[in-house]
């Protein structure tokens, strides 16, 4: 059966806009190469704030702050619907010797945003797994973490349940199928599918999907390393961030550390460099992890992309192609903002906020 909107890429952008456009009465087939959620949106960290908020501009603000105050509903949506908890865990966030403190401070004041300055000795007395040295700290509470792989395979239940929905799975868009200007479906190793509308949710594989059709989008992958420890359930009882590393602790005691960039392509096979790397921020940001349990280590691939501003909206000069791709470092924050923006416009609806800064237009080659 044709449908109303082809999405192609599984990751958390693709299963929540077909969320959201199946629970708007459009039917909606999505494609994966892979299994849905099993790359970036797995394997990142899940904290639902940019590292350091004040260093982006307005448009990601827009999305972030629009995405933290939706998560909590979503993940009880979802777990009432699903029983998958995606765990959306408030523990606020501490980042320690911070070189661009008075920029925080003043974007705080200006944003209106909960962080503030505190006395390095409070640090100390709420996490007291703290390593040795910190000399000043700067605490935004509320900040949430979500446990991404949940978060994920809830979506992805929720998908399943939904009979507007089709979900192929291991199904590779070798193409796009155009009439004229118009996109109006794509070419997979099963044959063409049919749809109204497309929409590249494809991640850091989003550009060389637009390749084909002369397009230059310039999102590119960016590698991340992460290691995840098990400790005890109040290790750590707040995410804490110094020296360009985090350490985020999920409700069961895993400590998630990460993470690194590296530009090298498609390669995303963990190295023992960024292992030692990481072992050794670890240990200097919480020293008890020295004699924990390391349970895993892997690595992820970003869609990078100029400032970090996503590209959501439809491509000019190709009707019925549209865009929810290139977060970067963000797209577990941004995406329920992003998702919920590219369904407004796709739906005719008035958009939750000024699509302007994420249009396609003038931004690809």
């Amino acid at each position: 059966m044709r449908a109303d909107v082809i999405v192609i890429g599984g990751g958390v952008m693709g299963l929540l806009s077909a969320y959201l456009l199946a629970n708007a009465g459009k039917r909606v087939t999505l494609l994966d190469r892979s299994a849905a959620g099993s790359e970036a949106s797995w394997a990142g960290g899940g904290i639902v704030s940019p590292l350091y908020p004040w260093r982006y501009s307005q448009a990601v603000t827009a999305l972030a702050h629009w995405s933290q105050d939706y998560y909590p509903g979503l993940g009880q949506q979802l777990l009432a619907l699903t029983g998958v908890d995606p765990e959306v865990h408030v523990t606020g966030l501490y980042w320690l010797d911070q070189d661009d403190q008075a920029d925080a401070l003043a974007w705080a004041q200006r944003e209106g945003r909960p962080l503030h300055e505190v006395p390095v000795e409070s640090a100390y007395a709420a996490v007291p797994s703290l390593g040795a040295g910190f000399l000043r700290a700067i605490y935004m509470s509320g900040v949430a973490n979500v446990r991404n792989p949940r978060l994920v395979k809830a979506l992805r239940a929720a998908l399943q349940g939904m009979p507007l929905v089709t979900l192929r799975e291991h199904t590779s868009v070798a193409g796009f199928v155009q009439d004229g200007a118009r996109i109006c479906g794509v070419r997979t190793g099963d044959g063409e599918l049919l749809a109204d509308h497309v929409v590249v949710t494809a991640g850091a594989w989003s550009g060389e999907l637009l390749q084909s059709l002369g397009l230059s989008l310039p999102v590119v992958p960016v590698k991340g390393q992460m290691i995840l420890f098990k400790c005890a359930e109040d290790f750590l009882p707040s995410m804490v961030l110094a020296g360009g590393r985090y350490a985020i602790p999920r409700r069961d005691g895993h400590i998630l550390v990460g993470s690194t960039l590296e530009h090298v392509g498609f390669d995303k096979t963990p190295t023992e460099d960024a292992l030692a790397s990481l072992r050794a921020s670890a240990e200097t940001l919480l020293p008890g992890l020295e004699s924990a349990e390391l349970v895993g280590h892997w690595a992820g691939l970003r869609p990078g992309s100029p400032e970090g501003i996503p590209f959501i909206g439809e491509v000019p000069g190709h009707d019925g192609l549209w865009l929810n791709c290139g977060h970067y470092r963000n797209g577990l924050v941004l995406a329920p903002a992003s998702c919920q923006l590219l369904a407004d416009l796709m739906l005719g609806r008035e958009p939750i906020i000024d699509p302007a800064p994420y249009a396609p237009l003038g931004r690809l080659g």
